[in-house]
């Protein structure tokens, strides 16, 4: 198998641009620095592309390590003929390989090899040869196996014996097994059926069926959750006689044998006692794999929007943890994310603490200039939102307030990280502190949660966990790298995700701004330890220093491209001051007016690199997120009883599932817009459609208060400023 002409088979790529990416992966270069600077050798593959081919490429190699060891094992043997090599080969996963070994693999004690230490073998070739009449008779051989000191104390146990090799022979072999997975995937269904006497969220799985390749990945995911539950009783069946049909035309000779009614037999019993549920083991385990693989990609998907949701900039934010015995826990912090002041307040039960509560909240709002109270959306969260709306009515200001999701924020309080950084504060401090940041800058305070515990997947705690580390890291990586990071302020945490840094070198760049102050340039990071001219080169365009005597320092304009950057700027008569001064907004139209290949080869560069530097240059310092919607704020309450049907309100989008979306409307329950509610037209998946962090416009189908429920649409709706109640489209 050639792996780079089937990676490029299966991206749809060139084999030469497929062979100069895997080169660029093999020299240690990382994804988002390929990504960004080094469009020219892969035609400008993007990072999920990347990320992909990096994903496929492991595994490629891994099948070609395990056929090496195959035959590698099976030679040492001294059984691998030239068809069993060429068997090898041919195959293309992992499993079919080890189909090929089956045979030759060391056995467990069976009842196979019990027979066969018996004595039993010839007796069992003699059955699969089917001959049409046998001297001595089939009868007389077995007979003639009989043995008190082998164990075989009748004919009768001659043949069970016999046949229980031909069972694992059957088995065995990779042709039969590749025959029969592929029949029951395709004539076979998943079923469920109810395991206890009780309620449970899997009732509708209690007497469930589908079809084995239709069923989609989510319902998937929760039937193996409700079996581990113990809620379920779950198999894999298909009509056995299409099966066995197939095994009988490969394995039982045409015509009348004294064998036949013996290898029939074992045909039998080795689909049902020994490959039926290995088959139903592998699908399932397929089945497993390929859900599991859509909801990461899912969860990918959620996450990175959720980390490039827009910031709000210049800004101060007061951080609400909401709670009830240990009362509500206030944290302000300035445009810079510093923290300026904490608090405690009672205003819920069972304390009370309105007045004195009101009056602390008053003071902090006044004291500090608050533009924003971020309230989190745990426990007390709904009585919180209440107590914040009646202080902000009583008060001559513009201050607003949003409902900040703060999952991850706990773990992220009781972590050694949020130890470190604020060592005088309890968990419930530094809660507040993270959600009020989180507002400021997603990107740069969810980078020091685990992405798992961030809760925008599905059955994340179900997943490979090594597997859904990759992929996750992979997205905060290509999020920090997309943005940059400002060498000067960023945190170690953000620091570690950057191209061609890790946790040891990005602490030891804090240390090094800490004991010599701020880096004046980009190059300045070469002294710090661990940092060396492979890592530079991966690193330095993500890098921002915003004080740099060199401007370039400031935008995403890599080190090894100043030169053609400066020769660009003097192409067209402008200065660094002019790029200081942002005074190039037309660069880019004037690059493509005049003829950007041409341009290209005059500098030296590649066209996708030149048309990169003149976006830099427009806006040096530019933070892409800002072009994103920003969050949506709140100046009154809205309750779940009143919901109607029929209002048309706006909310944020908390999660993307493969069956729909969750919209938070500003209820403390998200409402669920059902895929088939997202649009007017067919939706496949509803990332079509929706991206978590999207401000949204939805029409409430039904409210179940009971239950707490609300189902909503997105399908053509009237436009309005207000619902019917009057209240303001939030």
């Amino acid at each position: 198998m050639n792996m780079i002409e089937t990676l490029a088979k299966e991206l749809n790529l060139t084999v030469e641009q497929t062979e100069r990416t895997v080169a660029l992966i093999d020299e240690g270069n990382t994804i988002p620095f390929i990504a960004r600077y080094r469009k020219e050798v892969t035609g400008s593959l993007d990072d999920t592309v990347l990320r992909k081919l990096e994903e496929r490429l492991r595994y490629l190699r891994s099948i070609e390590t395990r056929r090496i060891e195959v035959k590698n094992l099976i030679a040492a043997q001294e059984k691998l003929t030239p068809e069993i090599e060429r068997a090898i080969d041919v195959a293309v996963t992992i499993t079919e390989i080890d189909d090929i070994y089956r045979p030759f693999r060391p056995h467990r004690k069976t009842r196979a090899s019990v027979a066969r230490e018996k004595g039993l073998e010839p007796l069992a070739e003699a059955l699969l040869a089917q001959e049409k009449s046998y001297s001595p008779t089939l009868e007389e051989l077995a007979a003639s196996l009989i043995s008190e000191e082998k164990g075989v104390k009748s004919a009768e146990e001659a043949f069970a014996g016999a046949m229980d090799i031909i069972a694992e022979e059957i088995s065995d072999n990779a042709e039969y097994r590749k025959g029969i997975r592929a029949l029951t995937w395709s004539h076979g269904s998943l079923e469920s059926k109810r395991a206890k006497d009780e309620s449970s969220v899997y009732e509708q799985y209690y007497d469930y069926s589908e079809r084995i390749n239709k069923v989609p990945g989510h319902r998937v995911l929760a039937i193996n959750r409700g079996e581990k539950e113990e809620f379920l009783k779950v198999s894999v069946t298909v009509p056995s006689d299409i099966v066995l049909n197939h095994l009988f035309h490969a394995v039982v000779k045409a015509g009348e044998s004294p064998a036949r009614k013996y290898v029939s037999a074992a045909v039998t019993d080795s689909y049902e006692r020994l490959i039926a549920p290995s088959v139903e083991r592998e699908l399932r385990n397929d089945l497993f794999d390929s859900a599991a693989a859509g909801a990461i990609v899912l969860f990918s998907d959620n996450l990175q929007h959720l980390l490039m949701q827009a910031p709000l900039k210049g800004k101060t934010v007061l951080g609400y943890d909401p709670g009830y015995v240990n009362g509500c826990k206030l944290a302000v912090v300035d445009k810079t994310g510093k923290v300026l002041d904490t608090a405690v307040i009672y205003p819920t039960k069972p304390r009370m603490r309105t007045e004195e509560s009101t009056r602390v909240m008053k003071r902090l709002i006044l004291t500090y200039g608050v533009d924003v109270i971020a309230i989190g959306n745990g426990t007390a969260s709904r009585e919180s939102e209440r107590f914040v709306a009646d202080v902000l009515r009583g008060m001559d200001v513009k201050t607003k307030y949003i409902i900040v999701s703060e999952a991850g924020a706990s773990v992220y309080s009781a972590s050694k990280l949020a130890a470190d950084e604020f060592p005088d504060f309890d968990v419930m401090q530094r809660s507040a502190v993270s959600i009020a940041r989180r507002l400021q800058d997603p990107l740069a305070e969810l980078v020091k949660i685990d992405p798992k515990a961030i809760g925008v997947g599905q059955y994340q705690h179900d997943m490979k966990p090594a597997q859904l580390d990759t992929a996750l890291t992979g997205v905060v990586e290509d999020c920090v790298n997309k943005v940059g990071v400002d060498l000067n302020t960023a945190s170690h945490s953000l620091l570690s995700y950057i191209s061609g840094i890790n946790a040891v070198s990005a602490k030891n760049i804090v240390k090094y701004r800490e004991e010599n102050g701020e880096f004046r340039t980009r190059k300045e990071v070469l002294k710090v330890p661990r940092i060396g001219a492979k890592a530079y080169e991966q690193c330095a365009g993500f890098l921002r220093v915003p004080g740099s005597r060199e401007v370039l320092d400031n935008t995403g304009v890599h080190p090894e491209s100043y030169e053609a950057a400066r020769a660009l700027l003097a192409r067209f008569g402008y200065t660094e001051a002019d790029v200081r001064n942002g005074k190039l907004a037309d660069i880019g139209k004037r690059v493509r007016s005049e003829g950007s290949a041409g341009l290209a080869a005059e500098l030296g560069i590649g066209e996708p690199t030149l048309l990169d530097i003149a976006a830099e240059l427009e806006k040096p310092g530019r933070d892409l997120r800002d072009d994103f919607v920003p969050p949506l704020l709140s100046e009154d309450v809205l309750e779940l009883s009143d919901l109607r049907p029929g209002q048309i309100l706006s909310g944020t989008v908390r999660n993307v599932i493969d069956f729909g979306a969750f919209v938070d409307i500003g209820v403390h329950q998200d409402g669920l817009v059902h895929i088939s509610e997202l649009s007017d037209k067919f939706v496949k998946h509803p990332r079509e459609v929706v991206s978590v962090g999207d401000i949204v416009r939805v029409r409430v189908l039904s409210v179940d208060v009971a239950k707490k429920r609300i189902a909503l649409s997105m399908k053509t709706m009237k436009d309005a400023s207000t619902d019917k109640e009057g209240k303001s489209a939030r």
